[in-house]
């Protein structure tokens, strides 16, 4: 496996100097915020060339993180969607239980190369919180996770795991009190002391140069699935696909794959309970341009612009906005974005538990329910890969509460 987390020539390509792919992106921020965006990118920039930070974060992800984390042929969930063969890229086996510590001991480490006191970060699910608490313990950060209140309820395990780490868990109670409103919540406190805080952002979303970096930290990802698929198969998959809300899974998956034209990708949206407003999170499928903390991007929104309530069973997938490199890619029509609904998820979750002995994260039961349905319609001998994103420890609570089967 290749060390460096970002040495591929389609990582390269965008964005381009002012942090756009093409119309979405850029950074729309209060003036203040413009110099300290300057030197979060200067001090990236710094830190992706030094071979020391280089080596510093191979190593923790190999003995920490534990990566590689393996590639799983799921044979019984493939005979059960009877077509192609179905693959799982176990990023649920990570430390921490997601994909999102990989990006979050990468923003640790910039933020203690640039002399922060304080990480801050807003969360949904509470995995990105849960990572970003780990991270911060393990560099000697102080840490701030702002998390809706309605997540805080459903999500209490999680909020537990943030405690334990020496976090603190701010609830936020207005709004709809999910997702985006712990986002507002906690760019306000950024805006109040940018200097010694950092804004450790949990998705690939958010005002340059986030995007770009958390998508740079996640691509270790696909780095890994390419070649494991190769020496497990021989070929690439004919198709990939994982779950979309800010899109930082998926674009870590996609973005080895995105120059391989036989590869078909997917991104895999929350259509909820259905299409009415503010009963699904569905951004690139119902959406159109607009902008959202910061950057631009497809948005659900209202006349005016401002963004819509939105649903997910999966709390991790109830944003409005979406992730600005993949408001590009489907424009461009390299993705294909499709769309899963909460029973769907529901029973995929089960599906996955019960066939394979693996319990999902709701937001990756969306990506596994649909993996099922176009394995269906492939030949046997296709490979079908699957980011499974994250363990759904932090949801059997509310699964039991709400979806109980015997």
């Amino acid at each position: 496996m290749r060390n460096r987390y970002n040495d591929s020539p389609a990582a390269e390509a965008l964005p381009n100097d002012q942090g756009f792919f093409g119309p979405y992106g850029g950074a729309f921020v209060p003036e203040a915020l413009n110099g300290v965006l300057q030197e979060i990118l200067d001090a990236y920039r710094t830190c992706r060339r030094d071979p020391e930070f280089q080596k510093e974060l191979a190593s923790l992800y190999a003995h920490y993180v534990g990566r590689p984390t393996p590639i799983y042929h799921a044979k019984k969930l493939s005979s059960q969607a009877g077509g192609a063969q179905i693959f799982l890229k176990r990023e649920d086996l990570n430390h921490t239980g997601a994909h999102k510590i990989n990006h979050c001991i990468g923003e640790a480490l910039v933020a203690r190369y640039m002399g922060k006191k304080k990480l801050i970060a807003e969360t949904g699910a509470g995995q990105h919180g849960v990572a970003l608490a780990t991270a911060a313990a393990l560099t000697g950060l102080e840490c701030d996770i702002y998390m809706g209140s309605v997540d805080v309820e459903k999500e209490h395990p999680n909020v537990l795991r943030m405690e334990i780490l020496g976090a603190r868990v701010i609830s936020v109670d207005r709004g709809t009190k999910t997702l985006k409103d712990a986002v507002d919540a906690a760019f306000e406190a950024y805006l109040e002391d940018p200097n010694t805080q950092m804004y450790a952002i949990g998705s690939v979303v958010g005002p340059h140069p986030f995007p770009m970096m958390v998508r740079d930290f996640q691509a270790v990802v696909g780095r890994e699935a390419k070649e494991q698929m190769l020496q497990l198969t021989g070929r690439l998959p004919d198709a990939v696909t994982a779950c979309i809300g800010g899109g930082s899974n998926a674009i870590g998956l996609f973005q080895e794959f995105l120059s391989e034209p036989s590869v078909a990708i997917y991104g895999v949206e929350p259509a909820g309970k259905s299409f009415k407003t503010g009963e699904h999170a569905a951004t690139l499928t119902y959406g159109t341009p607009g902008k959202i903390h910061g950057f631009s991007c497809y948005l659900l929104q209202d006349e005016s612009g401002n963004p819509l309530p939105v649903h997910s069973i999966a709390s991790g997938l109830d944003y409005p906005g979406v992730g600005p490199q993949h408001s590009y890619l489907k424009d461009s029509g390299r993705v294909s974005y499709r769309t899963i609904n909460d029973r769907q998820a529901v029973d995929a979750f089960y599906e996955l538990s019960r066939t394979e002995g693996i319990i999902p994260a709701l937001e990756s039961a969306h990506a596994a329910a649909f993996a099922m349905q176009l394995a269906g319609s492939m030949p046997k001998d296709a490979a079908v890969l699957v980011n499974l994103s994250g363990r759904g420890d932090k949801d059997i609570d509310y699964i039991a509460a709400n979806y109980h089967r015997e």
